[in-house]
């Protein structure tokens, strides 16, 4: 797979898609990896250039730079990986925080922003003290100790007995994020407080919500809703993972949104 140079930091990346498309930015959950979108792929790169790519310390994307970067940071290597493939203006749907940095990208550098997802994710998430443990936890003993778990709040039990291949797939990308970069990651969502920033997005957003997601439960959907003028919301019948879990309705529901005619 390619790979585009960010400072000192090369970032893992794949382009689907008809070059002549609109394009599709993809950005991953907290452990995972470009890969995490795979079930996208096929129904979006009919329609968009997608673009999807692994941050620091994340998948192929080997961690460098400070240990504990911000949300802005994430963000400037998104928007440096769009230069390079000559993007100037994309549509972003991020799930967690990938959904964390592309509400980011909206605020900070509307120009660059089509249409926006947010699937999944917070403009706050508190308690600090709990993130600090997590990443104490993982500096000290690797990404083993928090994997049971992690799977646990990702997918509902039913999808738990039903696919456990799947299950067991999402755990190896998890098994296989850099502890460090996880950590790092980690400290941005411990230290980011977006909260005054969502008035100020002015692109027509859709924000995806799990019923069964415990992580992010289904009202903080309906604050970003509240929060963000242009912003409609659906629920869907999943966990956090809700583009694995019920990928048919959420590819449906994100390409209804970015204009694509059933």
């Amino acid at each position: 797979m390619p790979a585009c140079w960010v400072g000192d930091s090369s970032l893992d990346y794949e382009c689907q898609g008809d070059a002549r498309h609109p394009a599709l930015l993809l950005l991953h959950a907290l452990g995972s990896s470009l890969a995490m979108w795979d079930a996208q792929i096929p129904a979006f790169a009919a329609h968009f250039r997608v673009v999807r790519l692994s941050l620091r310390g994340h998948g192929a994307s080997p961690f460098t730079g400070p240990p504990e970067p911000d949300i802005a940071a994430i963000t400037d290597d998104a928007c440096a990986l769009l230069d390079e493939l000559g993007i100037e203006r994309a549509h972003w749907c991020g799930l967690s925080l990938g959904g964390m940095v592309a509400m980011c990208a909206a605020y900070r550098h509307p120009g660059r922003v089509s249409r926006l997802v947010l699937a999944s994710t917070t403009a706050h998430m508190p308690p600090p003290d709990a993130w600090s443990q997590r990443i104490a936890l993982v500096r000290e003993q690797g990404m083993r100790p928090l994997a049971q778990a992690t799977m646990q709040r990702w997918f509902t039990p039913v999808f738990h007995r039903d696919n456990p291949h799947e299950v067991m797939r999402t755990q190896g990308i998890f098994l296989g994020t850099d502890p460090s970069g996880y950590a790092a990651a980690s400290a941005a969502i411990r230290d980011m407080d977006q909260r005054a920033m969502l008035q100020g997005i002015c692109a027509p957003t859709l924000v995806i919500g799990g019923s069964g997601d415990v992580g992010v439960p289904p009202d903080r959907a309906a604050e970003l809703q509240a929060a963000i003028p242009t912003a409609r919301r659906v629920i869907l019948e999943a966990a956090h993972l809700s583009n694995i879990e019920a990928r048919n309705a959420f590819n449906a529901a994100v390409l209804t949104h970015l204009g694509v005619s059933s």
